[in-house]
């Protein structure tokens, strides 16, 4: 008998923690624009640029531990609710900072937002992975993250809108207003979560729940999966920080269009993307569809680098298509059989995303001694460590 995707007593509880994923993808993907942004605004380097993502995905490494042990002793639903609280926080921030049109109080800003985003992480990704069947954990998740891809798409277009467009105007836009509407917005989802019950998923018995953490490392599967996850996160998030600088370099278009096609061509592939790759593996093992999808990057970052005109671009956005289901597959396969070690993993796990400060920062640098092209070579090799690993959880597939 085919196991239900989500088990229909959590359906409402799944609705509603989905709809944070949409929140922290529309987050993240304002972060690619900044970039581009500040290097115009501030006269700066790639590599210096790269601190946007650094403050944010720094705040993944610094609070993922902390935020794990939140909402393992005060249960996901005040974990979701301090995580808002904090991600508003951060929004609000941007006032100050844009009146002071500071570069390092933006990136104060950014760390506390970012703070909340991994609270949000920490919570939803496991909670969503548990709310049915083992077997669907991997489709379920990518199902969940689809909405993270949907709000990808918007972030980039909305900021791009408002950072790139054509002004009579002298003065710079101001980043501070589409922040402060993001941040009331978020204070409203807060209120709403106050409202509602969120379940507890008990996994675990009480004497479990004491398990030594040292027994969590003996379980090769998280371990080889949080190498996977770090190696993907430094070649996504990478890819994303330099998308306009790329088609911009290249002669292929200006900013404010270079900000539309990350919006609706690349970041809308790669949702479509998801949403497939959820369909797929709903059918054929989590294992199997992830070896293919990261030959395909691997091949797609190569022809990017060897900067062969139509066929680089087809390899760039080849990239989005095959890396989508990444993230939410191998987060699925790592947490397979880890039972009362389920939500200290979970943390843990989402102490990856500083793959992605790294990755930029290098992609960056490269970038400013050699071409972006030639800067793909960074995260090519992040998805040849993710191939690597699909090789070997593979061989466990019955």
């Amino acid at each position: 008998m085919k196991a239900a995707l989500v088990k229909k007593e959590y359906l409402t509880p799944f609705v509603l923690i989905t709809s944070l994923f949409f929140l922290w993808g529309f987050a993240r993907s304002i972060l690619d624009v900044l970039n581009k942004h500040f290097q115009d605004a501030f006269e700066m380097t790639k590599a210096s640029s790269a601190l946007v993502q650094v403050s944010v995905y720094l705040a993944y490494f610094l609070m993922a531990i902390p935020a794990g042990l939140y909402i393992n002793r005060y249960g996901y639903r005040r974990g979701v609710v301090f995580g808002l609280l904090l991600f508003a926080v951060g929004a609000f921030l941007f006032i100050p900072s844009d009146f002071a049109m500071s570069f390092a109080c933006f990136l104060i800003s950014l760390f506390v937002l970012g703070c909340g985003l991994v609270f949000l992480e920490t919570a939803a990704n496991p909670y969503a992975a548990t709310l049915g069947d083992p077997r669907t954990a991997a489709s379920r998740l990518n199902l969940a993250q689809s909405f993270n891809g949907l709000g990808c798409i918007f972030g980039p277009f909305i900021m791009g809108s408002i950072l790139f467009a054509e002004s009579s105007s002298d003065s710079a836009p101001s980043i501070a207003v589409p922040y402060t509407v993001l941040g009331i917005f978020i204070l409203l989802v807060a209120l709403v979560f106050t409202r509602v019950k969120l379940p507890e998923i008990q996994q675990e018995t009480k004497a479990e729940e004491k398990a030594p953490i040292s027994g969590l490392w003996k379980h090769k599967g998280f371990t080889l999966g949080i190498i996977a996850l770090l190696s993907y996160e430094i070649a996504e998030i990478a890819i994303n920080s330099f998308f306009v600088n790329y088609v911009c370099e290249d002669g292929w278009m200006e900013p404010l269009q270079a900000s539309a096609l990350l919006s609706f061509g690349a970041l809308a592939l790669f949702m479509v993307a998801r949403v497939i790759g959820s369909l797929v593996m709903s059918r054929i093992a989590a294992e199997r569809v992830l070896c293919f999808c990261a030959v395909m990057t691997v091949i797609g970052t190569i022809l990017v680098i060897a900067n062969i005109g139509l066929a680089s671009k087809i390899g760039l956005f080849a990239c989005y298509a095959f890396e989508a289901i990444m993230f939410p597959t191998i987060f699925a396969i790592s947490l397979k059989g880890l039972g009362a070690y389920t939500k200290r993993a979970s943390s843990y796990l989402m102490m990856t995303p500083i793959g992605g400060a790294i990755g930029t920062y290098v992609m960056g640098y490269v970038a400013d001694i050699s071409t972006m092209a030639w800067a793909f070579t960074v995260p090519c090799a992040g998805y040849i460590i993710v191939l690597l690993y699909s090789l070997t959880v593979q061989k466990r597939v019955p």
